[in-house]
């Protein structure tokens, strides 16, 4: 199977199968120096930063190289492959199933897991070998920054994280500010079989929002729906915006569902290829995949413009 294909379907996986709780509790950081409460309200106090830690998640483990926390890291899973020296990691499973052996072996002093993306039996086999577990659940900007937050004070980077943060909030300023797109609806393509949209509840769907986007899929109670073909034709989009792992083109949409054809993006040639590990990742560079899309946008824009002139 293509890579970029196998990266789809673990993705679809990872939005079906994994909850490790049906709601979270979120508590405020409680009091104290070195005291932290989890995205699922449990409160961990440190007298010193973890020296030994397991990332679970693509997003926790960019999280650690960026913070220069990759000396701390002596496990990871095998879709944690940015930035590339991430790879040499050692791999202790793929998200889905993991060798329990192998990381009690590499005794981590903690072990960080995320909501969407691994299971609650995997969190309750780590409670049952009494191995420290910290969960994030990172659903927006908001949570993307209370976890940064969050290991900054674990790690005692927090310096290095309020810089971050700052150019992060400087930035998403910038482009809400520069954005012409208003009025324009988007479709957020993240599987083409079956046809699943990102729903109003994902930090997806505020890509869309931050540039000025209205969602055609954000009245679903879902995160991520299932919408048949001839539902995407009656809501017939402006623009279509589909994570790639390259190769993919607006013929193959076409082949895929013929009728599309009709709809405005495709006639339009307003259908936007984009990464899909750097978009599909609530971690450190949501704001370079915002200012991605960002720039995809103002470009169509600019094509409108000039050849209605």
């Amino acid at each position: 199977m293509h890579t970029s294909r196998i990266a789809k379907h673990i993705f679809t996986i990872m939005i079906f199968s994994f909850l490790l709780i049906s709601c979270t509790n979120n508590n405020k950081q409680s009091a104290g120096k070195n005291t932290i409460t989890d995205d699922l309200g449990n409160i961990f106090t440190f007298e010193k930063a973890p020296q030994r830690i397991i990332s679970l998640a693509p997003n926790l483990t960019e999280m650690f190289y960026s913070l220069g926390l990759e000396n701390n890291m002596v496990g990871n899973t095998m879709y944690c492959n940015y930035p590339p020296q991430a790879q040499k990691i050692e791999k202790v499973g793929d998200m889905l199933t993991f060798n329990f052996e192998k990381i009690v072996l590499l005794k981590p002093d903690l072990i960080f897991i995320t909501v969407e993306g691994n299971t609650k039996g995997t969190y309750d086999k780590f409670h049952e070998l009494d191995l420290k577990v910290f969960v994030s659940n990172p659903r927006n900007y908001k949570g993307i920054r209370k976890t940064y937050s969050d290991l900054g004070k674990i790690f005692g980077v927090t310096h290095k994280t309020e810089t971050a943060l700052a150019k992060w909030d400087s930035t998403l300023q910038s482009i809400t500010a520069t954005q012409k797109s208003q009025n324009k609806t988007a479709m957020f393509l993240v599987e083409l079989r079956p046809i699943m949209l990102a729903g109003e509840n994902t930090f997806i769907n505020e890509y869309l929002q931050f540039c000025g986007l209205k969602n055609i899929a954000e009245d679903s109670k879902l995160n991520y729906p299932i919408f048949n073909r001839e539902e995407i034709l009656k809501r017939d989009p402006d623009y279509i915006i589909y994570p790639t792992g390259g190769g993919d083109t607006i013929e193959m949409l076409k082949e895929a569902y013929p009728e599309w054809r009709q709809l405005k993006a495709i006639k339009n040639n307003n259908v936007i290829f984009i990464d899909r590990d750097l978009y599909l990742r609530p971690g450190p560079r949501f704001i370079e995949a915002l200012a991605d899309l960002s720039n995809h946008l103002l470009r169509k824009e600019a094509g409108v413009q000039h050849l209605q002139k």
